[in-house]
């Protein structure tokens, strides 16, 4: 099999596994002896004896007694599988008279002989191509660097054996399709025809040659191509392919969407490529590089030809992203890489769509996650200046998706991450600056303040975060936007120290307050970061390093701000909470109780921050075994928190617990009911390995024991 002519991939084995006794993955470690346990015998002797028929049909090339010498040595188990097919199924050394000879082929690329995957792809093409449902023409569809050619090309050596006549076309320039047609007039033995008669006398001649295979290899838009393209009765007995990265195709053809690798294809093609890949290794390169097969082919070719160590190469790409997919070749394609392959696309959105052009380097800044179209449109920050009116706007972001540089979705836009670096790559130093400063101002302007009491801030932040992050990833910001950035990191910092994520948290704070002790005039701002410093701090378990930041970011509120300002509150009830966490609940009374009267004050008696101090309070008074007066404190915030959260918000989760604890003190058989409740609510919220939820749930536990107790008794 491995000898057999065109070196039959394990696509093309697969394909004639028509009682599917072996998997892919089964396959692969079969043909390179990589088996740690035998696999069950019986299931190879039934593959072998369907290739060895599949062979005897003509339609494998297969020397049974020259593969049996050359493998009986190594592997005798399997070369007497062999000897046994062939004798069920013994034929004459010749093919048999009505078996078809090789295809001729026209221009048609040597095969890769590292193709991976795409098993599902081909058989898929395969079905619709003969489906006979108009289904002659199919357009394989994606991303410049997804390997639609070779997909293409692959089709054509796994299914030669069905036609009679394959030719490859060159269709990324529409001008020169004609003259490749003329070429292949001559290689079917027309005699001179003229340019406009050279396409239908072809299909007139390949009525003699079917069933016969086109590939149009990277076209553009069905119109530029509608002549060179069968119609009618041309078409009948033979198939065309066309690849493409463009949208448009739909009403003159079946469209397949083909995606990435996923995952474990990406990972066999760096094992099997690169010497000392580890499937841990592989796993993180494929991830940096976004399992784009092209930049997979690269990366392996890089590390062949400099003899880069794996680990090397992935710490390359971790930190040098945008300079390493400039770097590396193909085999098949030297001349292509990463960094220029979408060059052609960009050029010409450049000048027939600027605008669209600059929403392509915005976007290239940001996180390879679905970015919100809201973001361009919703803020007084002018981003692109097609956001202003609907239809110019549809162009514009169709532009992209239409060009194939970008994914869209009902209400945002994703590109490929390489896609952004290798825009990012080409953006002089100014315009990338400029364009980030615009989109940090932007960013500020979209993310919810109100983390707390906005009902719809979780979810925006979910949508933003990965944005967020990313423009504000570098030490040094530009001088433009620092402010801004300070604010959207402590901002994220607070949003996630909300669901509970400190680790990510302290860091980004962190960051927030060295940039703003940095800038001038940023008391308050420096008060901010300091107590959300003390809340990360503290729920951490490390009051005693809390204490100091919360009572300098008081201080300075106090020196800054009016006294009744909520800011002062937040200060207030979080000192509160830390004094009582180091054993001084007398003293955290009087913070909690003063943080509640700014409040309710501020906001009115039933706004959610109101709930915070009432838990603040609340808690202090547990501690005091204050329970009577704890209770209606803990109620009040829960009743302000159903009303103003989901049903499922940590925020009530939270108040369930801590009344349960509240009424269990006092004997009340709620206590259990409140405390599933509550732990329901972390389960859905932080998952059920998280230690809040793993808590809840013996509190649970505990308070259900406690209530059977004296039944059982």
């Amino acid at each position: 099999m491995r000898t057999s002519s065109g070196s039959p991939t394990q696509a093309q084995l697969l394909a004639y596994d028509e009682t599917k006794v072996l998997t892919r993955s089964s396959l692969s470690d079969l043909l390179a002896g990589k088996f740690t346990k035998p696999p069950p015998w019986e299931r190879i002797a039934a593959y072998v004896t369907a290739c060895v028929r599949a062979a005897h049909a003509g339609r494998i090339d297969l020397s049974p007694e020259e593969e049996l010498a050359r493998l009986r040595g190594d592997h005798a188990t399997l070369t007497d599988l062999f000897e046994t097919a062939v004798r069920e199924v013994r034929a004459p050394a010749a093919r048999r008279s009505g078996s078809r000879p090789r295809p001729a082929t026209y221009r048609l690329p040597p095969r890769n002989t590292n193709f991976t995957g795409r098993d599902a792809a081909l058989r898929e093409l395969r079905r619709r191509l003969t489906s006979g449902d108009d289904g002659a023409m199919q357009v394989v569809h994606g991303l410049g660097g997804v390997g639609k050619t070779q997909l293409a090309v692959e089709y054509a050596y796994v299914y030669r054996s069905e036609y009679r006549f394959v030719a490859f076309v060159d269709a990324e320039d529409p001008d020169l399709v004609v003259s490749q047609f003329a070429s292949l007039a001559r290689e079917l033995g027309l005699a001179e025809v003229s340019s406009d008669q050279v396409v239908p006398r072809v299909y007139g001649k390949l009525l003699e040659h079917g069933p016969w295979l086109i590939i149009f290899d990277n076209g553009e838009r069905p119109g530029p191509l509608l002549d060179a393209l069968p119609s009618g009765d041309l078409g009948s007995n033979g198939h065309v392919i066309v690849t493409t990265r463009l949208r448009g195709w739909s009403s003159r053809a079946g469209v397949i969407d083909l995606e990435v690798f996923t995952r474990p294809e990406a990972v066999e093609l760096l094992a099997r490529r690169v010497y000392g890949m580890t499937t841990v290794v592989a796993d993180r390169i494929a991830e940096h590089l976004g399992d784009l097969p092209l930049a997979l082919e690269q990366a392996a070719g890089y590390m062949d030809y400099n003899q880069t160590a794996p680990e090397d190469y992935l710490a390359l790409l971790t930190s040098r992203l945008e300079d390493m997919i400039a770097l590396g070749e193909p085999p098949d394609r030297p001349a292509v890489v990463v960094a220029t392959l979408w060059q052609l696309s960009v050029r010409k959105l450049e000048i027939a769509q600027p605008q669209a052009m600059r929403l392509l380097e915005l976007c290239a800044l940001l996180a390879p996650e679905p970015i919100p179209l809201g973001l361009f449109r919703g803020s007084a920050e002018t981003l692109v200046a097609a956001a202003a009116d609907p239809v110019a706007w549809d162009t514009t972001v169709g532009a992209l998706a239409g060009l194939g540089l970008a994914r869209r979705g009902a209400s945002s836009l994703v590109l490929h991450r390489l896609m952004q670096a290798a825009i990012r790559a080409a953006m002089p130093d100014d315009v990338r600056t400029e364009a980030r400063v615009r989109l940090c101002r932007a960013m500020l302007a979209a993310v919810p303040h109100d983390i707390h009491g906005d009902p719809d801030a979780r979810s925006r932040w979910q949508e933003l975060l990965p944005h967020a992050l990313v423009l504000t990833k570098d030490d040094e910001p530009p001088a433009e936007c620092a402010a801004e950035t300070a604010t959207l990191l402590r901002l994220a910092s607070a949003f996630l120290l909300s669901i509970g994520d400190h680790s990510v948290a302290l860091p980004l704070c962190e960051r927030a307050f060295a940039i703003d002790e940095s800038l001038e005039q940023r008391d308050a701002e420096i008060g901010f970061d300091l107590i959300t410093l003390a809340q990360i701090h503290r729920d951490r378990g490390a009051p005693e390093r809390a204490r100091p930041m919360a009572e300098r970011a008081l201080s300075l509120h106090e020196s800054c701000l009016p006294a009744d300002s909520p800011a002062i509150a937040t200060d207030l009830a979080t000192l509160a909470r830390i004094r009582q966490l180091l054993g001084d609940q007398k003293a955290a009374v009087p913070l909690a109780e003063r943080a509640l009267r700014i409040d309710e004050a501020a906001y009115g008696p039933d706004d959610p921050y109101v709930s915070f101090d009432l838990i603040a309070l609340a808690s202090v008074h547990l501690d005091l075994d204050d329970h009577a007066v704890a209770v209606p404190l803990i109620s009040r915030a829960l009743r302000i928190r159903e009303a103003s959260y989901a049903p499922d918000h940590l925020y009530i989760g939270y108040a369930l617990l801590l009344k349960a604890r509240a009424v269990a003190a006092l004997n009340d058989p709620t206590a259990a009911n409140l405390a599933r409740r509550g732990a329901l609510i972390l389960n859905t919220r932080l998952g059920s390995t998280h230690p809040k939820t793993e808590n809840a749930f013996a509190l649970t536990n505990e308070l259900a024991l406690t209530r059977l107790t004296p039944e059982i008794i």
